[in-house]
């Protein structure tokens, strides 16, 4: 049997298998969601916040506790989409607001414009980048010192 998620501030609803996991999902609908760590809980890529229905949802595991920890803009409401399993209705998932950074040419495509989305760390969800701010070259350099190597901080978070 299958349950509806809507997912904001795109206003969309989607049906769901019952234990089917909320990344299928946000994956199935081509909405620039990352699984860095191919979906093991590991990494905060696929980091959500639940508006509605957190009891709808499977619990929060050990590892999932663990990521949640190491990610800045961490709520309460707070779920890994890979890890969370739709159990009933009454599920609202809230996308971060921004772009999650997989590279420094991920930036350096954009010098010379002003940014329209936070550009956040791929890990951490730190904001690199607040909207409005000029992408300039010695933003870039600035960036350059900061690790975006996500496996290799996955590799500590084992």
């Amino acid at each position: 049997m299958s349950k509806r998620v809507r997912i904001e501030p795109i206003a969309q609803e989607i049906d769901i298998e019952t234990n089917g996991n909320l990344l299928s999902i946000l994956m199935e609908e081509d909405l620039n969601i990352l699984k860095e760590c191919g979906g093991r809980g590991m990494c905060a890529t696929c980091h959500v916040y639940i508006q509605e229905g957190m009891s709808s949802l499977s619990p929060i595991a050990k590892r999932e506790q663990r990521t949640l920890q190491i990610i800045t803009t961490c709520k309460p409401n707070s779920r890994l989409a890979c890890q969370a399993k739709v159990i009933a209705e009454g599920v609202v998932v809230e996308l971060p607001v921004g772009m999650y950074i997989q590279s420094i040419q991920d930036i350096e495509a954009l010098i010379g414009r002003r940014c329209e989305r936070p550009m956040l760390h791929p890990v951490t969800g730190q904001t690199l980048v607040e909207v409005g701010q000029i992408i300039s070259r010695s933003i870039v350099r600035q960036l350059e010192s900061i690790d975006l190597g996500i496996r290799e901080q996955l590799a500590q978070t084992k």
